[in-house]
């Protein structure tokens, strides 16, 4: 796969793509290179059909901080059509990862800010440490969640993306948790060994039922029950039951033995 210059790739044996952000003495800020990089590399990820799953970290003390200040500092200089090219842009971003054909887990350590959380709540699952730190920083610093509120909403709720996303108060891991932000959190010493488990449980399952499970929960959305919805759920479960790995998985059922995508033994630190 590509070199980047403020992103690493890793794919490991077992078929999971760890996408770092790789910034650390920027706390992993956005700056357009990065936002360009991003697209390169979930474009990539998309195109790697071997893929079982998606890791989204950043390297370092932090997730990531946000807006890189030398880059904000750039964009207050530019007129309106060229920031609105600078905003399609992320939010191309934050629509490819939430697109993604493969299932994504975000780890967050330290701080996570502005756009951070639109790209942890891009993500279908979402870890992070207990006394990492969350905050919709935009309105403190004269600027709008624009591009990331649609999947904010998605993750934390209308009511309270208003409270956060108005009053830029921080919050926890712990309170992320409550809040619907993330699914779990661990104290920080136990965050790696938390997603190696977090690994195991998804390398447990039909990477293509994974792909298609997503792909229905996308096609669902709220669940609102119409003629051409149940065509497509019925469409769906006939389509992998005679799929090769739907008919492993039926057969390894019936036979009580484990299928075969299975991996024996997987290895520890995040299956790296």
């Amino acid at each position: 796969m590509s070199t980047f210059s403020t992103l690493q790739l890793d794919v490991s044996p077992t078929g999971i793509a760890t996408l770092w952000l790789n910034r650390p003495e920027k706390n992993n800020a956005f700056n357009a290179a990065m936002i360009s990089e991003l697209l390169q590399a979930l474009d990539a990820i998309k195109e790697h059909k071997d893929l079982r799953f998606m890791l989204l970290r950043g390297h370092g003390k932090h997730f990531s901080a946000g807006a890189d200040l030398a880059w904000m500092r750039a964009a207050a200089e530019l007129d309106y059509n060229a920031n609105l090219q600078d905003a399609h842009a992320l939010a191309e971003v934050m629509a490819r990862l939430y697109q993604l054909p493969i299932p994504t887990l975000a780890v967050v350590q330290g701080a996570a800010y502005g756009g951070a959380l639109g790209l942890i709540s891009c993500c279908d699952l979402a870890i992070g440490a207990n006394d990492s730190q969350f905050c919709l920083s935009e309105v403190r610093i004269g600027l709008t969640p624009a591009v990331i509120s649609t999947f904010v909403v998605k993750a934390m709720g209308e009511r309270q993306a208003r409270r956060y996303a108005l009053t830029a108060e921080a919050f926890s891991g712990e309170q992320a948790v409550d809040l619907g932000l993330l699914h779990a959190s661990y104290a920080p010493e136990q965050l790696d060994s938390a997603v190696s488990d977090w690994c195991r449980t998804l390398l447990d399952n039909s990477p293509a039922a994974m792909r298609a499970t997503k792909s229905l929960l996308q096609e669902v959305k709220h669940g609102e029950l119409t003629p051409a919805l149940r065509r497509y759920s019925e469409a769906a479960i006939a389509r992998i039951r005679v799929s090769p790995e739907g008919q492993e998985g039926l057969n390894a059922f019936l036979a009580k033995r484990q299928p075969s995508w299975r991996v024996a033994a997987p290895p520890s630190d995040a299956e790296q």
